[in-house]
Formats: C-alpha cells, structure tokens, sequence
C-alpha cells in the first residue's frame, strides 16, 4: 500500500514539474502587442497586416541573426548588419558566402518603420518584408534559395515551436520568415542621441555643436552675408532623411560606374540616383555613400562643400555647391557641423540586448 502511495506521489510530483517547464508544453500562438517606446520620434505607419507581437518579434530576432538562412549555414543577416556598428557594416563592400563583395555599401538597419519610399540605395524592394528576402537570395550576399532555407528551419524543432508561437497558420514558409524579420526590423528604434535628449530638454548643445546645428538647417546665401550648409534640404525630419532618391553629384557622366535608380525605373532622369540615408547614428555606419568611397565625415561634409560634380542628372538642390568656391565652408565650419552630426548617434543603440543575438 505504501509502494502504491510513493509511486502515486512521484507521477504527482513529475507531473508538475513538466507542467511547470515551458520547454515541455506544446507551442500555442500568441498574439500579445510588442509594446514600443518611440520617445520623440513619430509614431510610424506601419502595415497593418503585420501586427507587431512579441512571439513575432521573437521570431524575426532569432530569423536575424540565424546562420541557417544561407548557405552552407555561414552567415547572418548580423554577419553584415552589426549591432556595435550602428547594424551596418565597417567594410567598403560587404563578402558573401562565396567570398565575393557586393557592389554597394550595406545600408544601416534602424529606424525602418519611417522609411517608406523603398528600400536598398535603389529602392527595388517596396517593403520591408520583401527586402528582408533578397539577400538570402542574392549570389554575393547569402546565397540560399528559399526552398533549402525553409527546409533547414523545417527540420528544427525550436522553430517548428516558434512559427506555431508567431503565427495563427504555424507555418515555415516564405512568408512567415519575411514578416517575422520585418517585425523585428521594425523594433529596431534609435532615438537616444545627444540631439534626442537636447530635443527633449535634457541636455544641451555645447558652442561649436549649436552652431553646427545652425549651418545644418540654414539655407545657403549666395551674398555671403550668412553661412549655411543647406543640408536639411535632403536630411530633413525626424529621421534625418527625406526618403527619397537623388544624384548628389558624386560623378559626372563619364565617370559614373552605377546606374542607381534606373535599374529599377528604367528612367533615364533617375541615372544615379539613391536613396538619401538617415544621419542619424552616422558616427557608427561609416564608410559613406552608397559606394563607401568616403572614409571620414570630413571628406563627406567637403564634398558638398566644394567637390559636388556636375552631369546630367545631379539634383536642383546642389545647384551653389556646383558654383566657384562651393559652399565656402571653413576649417571652423566643418568642425562645427561634423561636431553636431556626432550628436546623432545613439551610443544605447550598440548594446541594447533587445535588439541583441538570443543565442
């Protein structure tokens, strides 16, 4: 009778303990908000499609920084977009698995739920969701096909488990894997800068960084008689971008190495045209320009100052940095607005472990 009472009291006290262990109880969706803390920053427009849920979030983190999604399971998404480096990458042209270099600088990943005009420096992918795709595709990125990736993910239980968290369907497959990293992209937020506390009245600018903000948002006077860099004319807004395409006069027409916008619209006006990236964070996501030509943000603050090229499609608004002596910025001047571009960036951004490898 004891026996029958012990071994009665054990399957109670095993059966507690596997109730009480998540990893024992079967994957359930769950469609809980991800709550997020835009603090001075608009509150997006975001697909409402896609709703932002924890386990979905969950999911694209693990999806981000999951080597199974290229082949021979080598890289990442994070492999090229890197936490410490604002997500993006320090080298001119990111290697792939194949060890070939891209032919454009890796765009940062932060802030994606502002942009709305198409992403890439070309804007080839209308959603963030549909870019997420690509570089698994792309032979000098990732190159996986989807069928292979969503076979490996497939073959995991831990994934099999989160899909069935994530999603309603629990399905692996194509669409999933894109909305789950499009969630989690689009949590990804940078507004903790030394300009976002000023904003806020938190903090304050010191002397060269007030009038670096000064020439930053102050329009260029052909009469000399007030400074100004003009550079809110494209960096404008909230996220420093106006989101949309242009020839900022890197080269002229015999010099001119990529098509740009073209390759997408196949108009002849949008020849060399990108898209105009945010600044914020810029201290972090050097090189610059979408070829990564320029190493510092002095070279990039003196093109614009007196190095703009002329050629058939270079933007309106470079029309005074195109004219004798440019901009005629000084020495003090640069200082100034690179001072005040370093106010941009989010040190927090580095090491928040939100936004960190769960693994």
């Amino acid at each position: 009778m004891n026996k029958i009472l012990a071994s009665s009291m054990i399957i109670i006290v095993l059966s507690i303990f596997y109730a009480c262990n998540p990893d024992e109880n079967p994957a359930v969706f769950d469609n809980t908000p991800y709550k997020i803390e835009y603090n001075g920053l608009p509150t997006p427009d975001l697909p409402s499609d896609n709703v932002i849920t924890v386990e979905g979030v969950t999911l694209g983190r693990m999806l981000f920084y999951e080597k199974m999604l290229s082949k021979n399971s080598i890289q990442s998404c994070a492999t090229c977009h890197v936490q410490i480096d604002g997500f993006s990458d320090k080298n001119q042209f990111s290697e792939g698995v194949e060890k070939k270099l891209g032919g454009r600088q890796a765009m940062p990943v932060f802030n994606m739920a502002w942009h709305q005009n198409g992403f890439f420096w070309d804007g080839r992918a209308a959603s963030l969701r549909e870019q997420s795709l690509k570089p698994i595709q792309d032979p000098l990125e990732m190159n996986e096909t989807l069928p292979n990736m969503i076979a490996k993910l497939q073959a995991s239980n831990q994934y099999k488990d989160q899909f069935i968290r994530a999603f309603s369907n629990g399905q692996i497959n194509e669409k999933n894997v894109s909305l789950a990293l499009e969630q989690f992209m689009f949590t990804i937020i940078s507004n903790n800068s030394k300009y976002d506390r000023v904003q806020a009245g938190k903090e304050q600018f010191s002397a060269s960084e007030e009038r670096g903000k000064n020439l930053f948002f102050t329009e260029f006077d052909p009469s000399g008689k007030v400074k100004g860099a003009e550079c809110f004319h494209c960096h404008s807004g909230p996220n420093f971008t106006n989101d949309d395409y242009f020839n900022n006069g890197l080269d002229s027409d015999l010099e001119m190495k990529d098509d740009g916008r073209m390759k997408v619209t196949k108009n002849s006006l949008d020849k060399a045209k990108f898209l105009t990236p945010s600044l914020r964070n810029i201290a972090l996501t050097g090189p610059y320009m979408h070829d990564g030509r320029f190493k510092t943000i002095e070279e990039v603050i003196n093109h614009y100052n007196q190095n703009v090229k002329k050629s058939s499609t270079v933007d309106i608004l470079m029309q005074y940095n195109l004219q004798a002596g440019g901009l005629g910025l000084s020495s003090a001047d640069v200082a100034d607005l690179k001072a005040f571009l370093l106010t941009l960036s989010d040190e927090t951004l580095k090491s928040n472990p939100a936004f960190s490898d769960p693994n």
